[in-house]
């Protein structure tokens, strides 16, 4: 019997695969736990639906990601802050601070997560932070530290 898996089960097959299975196995297994429904003409076209929204929904979030990117592409941003003497800062210079200097200063909407330093930021100067986007689209931003 040829079933559509809705979820993994190891060993047999993950999320989306259409395979033939043993009668038994299926009917009272797979579809009876839901973990499968039959490979009728109607699931598969459901299937195919599905699977070109999810394609459709990746290119987009791919394109705004590029588009973002280009954005901050090249860009600096400046953060003043208060320090002691010798030019330590009081505290540092986070991700989450450079995500909001990056959205107030650029326009640009970035998770703090998504933004990785090569060092700390605990003095005055410039430094470079990545950022992340998606899967293969990152662009580095220039942060300079100076006096408030």
């Amino acid at each position: 019997m040829k079933v559509i898996f809705l979820q993994d089960v190891k060993g047999s097959g993950k999320k989306g695969d259409v395979k033939e299975v043993a009668d038994g196995y299926a009917r009272n297994f797979l579809i009876g736990k839901g973990l499968a429904v039959e490979a009728t003409a109607k699931n598969m076209s459901d299937l195919a639906g599905k699977r070109s929204s999810e394609q459709h929904k990746a290119d987009v979030a791919k394109q705004e990601a590029l588009d973002s990117a280009a954005k901050i592409k090249g860009k600096t941003v400046i953060c003043r802050s208060k320090a002691g003497q010798g030019g330590k800062l009081f505290g540092s210079v986070t991700p989450a601070n450079i995500a909001e200097l990056i959205s107030e200063q650029l326009g640009v909407s970035v998770d703090k997560k998504k933004i990785s330093l090569s060092s700390e930021i605990k003095t005055f100067g410039t430094y470079k932070a990545e950022v992340r986007f998606l899967a293969g689209v990152s662009e580095t931003v220039t942060v300079e530290v100076t006096e408030e």
